[in-house]
């Protein structure tokens, strides 16, 4: 007897109220969801293209003889609730799917529709934003969506019917702009060509029958764990370049070889295509279609270039941006921008390398705290890109550079779920000359795996809880982390400061003063550790790690120029005005 009860393709729609209504849950021993929000940017650019996004696998559980099951991370609670099917594939692209169409988890997705008015594609006019800014705050009411013709992917989540809702609920709030906006969203076919593909669209669901035996599913869902590999654009472009002579995988092995630090950073070979797409165009652009239509000829002429400039970029972000690590990196998509600029712009070896590596130094800290790869990171790759070379030439500075605004105060809600602010501000940190807890030598990437450091509470998070620390994320904010070594932590454990503190600065000969300063970490008679006083060590920390981010990223208050004596420019404004 077969063990397939059907092989069917099922509508988008149907599988997300299926999660919803909790008709179809996860095994509980399934992974976390850990999806980066860039990559489910990605799947939903792909599904509005209706490209295929790979299958699902399931098995009918009626009477919930299989395992112990659990929701979808944020869909409503089981609560005893029985369900029909549990998926066994496809749990991180359904749970991205689900979050951002029915607006839950840590971030939000949005169309810009005046984009897309003005023939942008639609992976640019696709972004997110975490749900703590404030702008997610301001994108809840509908007036401020209107005028900035932005619509949330959560109006879309019960098929095009919440599109044509909203656009309804334009025209009453507008009744002048009403005709006019909607013959611009029919001409430019909007919803026949973005809004329903994405409602029409299939994943091939494989349904294993309830006959299904307990070991041949384990074995199933070993075997999937094991293998699932997809086709990428790299190994397209490798077939279609390969009756030409251009052997692309030999090409990037090769690489690797003559340049360790590529595979030691585990770089996805795709972003070097897409610095290849910037440097062969007129008009550069990165997009998938434009790496698609790469030639041979494109791949001869810039791959020299574009590995030795990826090289020389990593280099720089390890030695001088402090990225010790790939798990560090705040942005993969910056991989795209450094090794075009750096091949483009030919100044290895000379002065104005020197000078322009300091140029670079600055983008990479402005990008990070001024969030600009948050949203339509190829767009933004593209722009930096000739952005970059102009300033390189004695140009205006691009605008991710000049632009650039941060709130301090968000540092208080950057947990390690936002993922790019908070490992910016971890190397942020390392770049200070951190030194460890244990050795008090200063932390490099080999000392990392040597000592097994990593980010750590510096309040440990079982003693703010005995403490009436009730916030999860003042708890696991940045300013509570830093760099610290496995066996420093193990001695931690759930200690006050005052405590643990006081056993390292007692030891004969330790440099406790300076191992502290170096994590920007109060250390006299005075801190706020001796005290164990959380808010107080929170309000240092903010202030010596907005000190910082100042002088990396040039950003100017009007009351730093205030402190010098000088009357800010009628068009200074403070680094606070926008909240990232």
């Amino acid at each position: 007897m077969s063990i397939f009860e059907d092989t069917n393709p099922r509508e988008l729609k149907e599988l997300l109220a299926d999660i919803h209504g909790r008709n179809m849950v996860l095994p509980d021993f399934q992974r976390d969801f850990v999806w980066d929000p860039a990559a489910t940017q990605e799947l939903i650019v792909s599904i509005a293209n209706n490209f295929p996004a790979g299958s699902l696998l399931r098995v009918r559980d009626t009477r919930g003889m299989y395992f112990a099951p659990r929701e979808f991370q944020g869909a409503p609670a089981l609560d005893g609730s029985r369900h029909t099917f549990l998926v066994l594939d496809g749990q991180q692209r359904l749970t991205s799917l689900y979050q951002a169409f029915f607006g839950v988890g840590d971030h939000r997705y949005y169309l810009d529709l005046k984009k897309l008015l003005d023939g942008g594609e639609f992976e640019d006019a696709i972004f997110h934003l975490r749900t703590t800014t404030k702008k997610v705050k301001a994108y809840d009411n509908f007036e401020t969506q209107a005028n900035e013709y932005i619509l949330p992917l959560s109006e879309l989540k019960d098929g095009s019917g919440g599109f044509s809702t909203w656009v309804r609920k334009f025209g009453r709030l507008y009744p002048d702009k009403r005709d006019q906006f909607e013959d611009a969203l029919a001409e430019k076919e909007i919803e026949k060509r973005w809004v329903q593909p994405i409602d029409d669209y299939k994943f091939p669901v494989v349904t294993l029958a309830e006959t299904t035996t307990a070991e041949a599913l384990c074995t199933i869902f070993e075997t999937l764990n094991r293998t699932g590999v997809k086709l990428t654009v790299f190994e397209l472009l490798t077939a279609r370049f390969w009756p030409k002579g251009v052997k692309l995988r030999d090409l990037w092995d090769q690489a690797k070889a003559d340049y360790p630090i590529i595979d030691e950073f585990g770089v996805d070979a795709y972003y070097l295509l897409q610095a290849i797409a910037l440097c062969s165009r007129t008009a550069p652009s990165c997009t998938k279609s434009d790496v698609l239509a790469l030639s041979a000829d494109d791949i001869n002429q810039w791959w020299p270039q574009v590995v030795k400039g990826l090289a020389i970029g990593l280099t720089i972000l390890r030695d001088d941006c402090k990225v010790m690590l790939p798990k560090w990196l705040p942005y993969g998509p910056m991989l795209i921008t450094l090794p075009a600029v750096l091949a483009k712009a030919e100044t290895a070896g000379t002065p104005v390398a020197g000078a322009n590596r300091e140029k670079l130094k600055r983008w990479f800290w402005c990008a990070v705290f001024g969030q600009s790869y948050e949203r339509a990171a190829n767009t933004q790759a593209t722009k930096d890109f000739r952005e970059l070379l102009v300033w390189f030439g004695g140009g205006a500075e691009p605008e991710s550079v000049s632009g650039v605004r941060f709130d301090p105060a968000a540092l208080r809600d950057v947990t390690p779920n936002q993922i790019s602010l908070y490992r910016g501000t971890i190397c942020l940190i390392l770049g200070n000359g951190a030194r460890d807890f244990h050795t008090q030598a200063v932390i490099t990437a080999n000392l990392m795996a040597q000592e097994g450091i990593d980010d750590h509470h510096i309040f440990p998070d079982n003693f703010l809880k005995k403490n009436g620390v009730e916030s999860a994320r003042s708890r696991n904010c940045v300013l509570n982390r830093t760099l610290i070594d496995a066996k420093t932590n193990r001695t931690i454990s759930n200690r006050a400061p005052s405590d643990y503190l006081k056993e390292i600065k007692d030891t004969p000969g330790f440099p406790f003063n300076e191992v502290l300063d170096s994590h920007h970490l109060p250390a006299g008679d005075d801190s706020p550790f001796w005290s164990d006083n959380f808010e107080a060590f929170l309000e240092f920390r903010l202030d010596r790690l907005w000190r910082e981010i100042k002088r990396v990223t040039g950003i100017i208050e009007a009351s730093d120029l205030e402190d010098e004596g000088v009357d800010a420019a009628p068009g200074v404004s403070t680094a606070t005005d926008h909240a990232p």
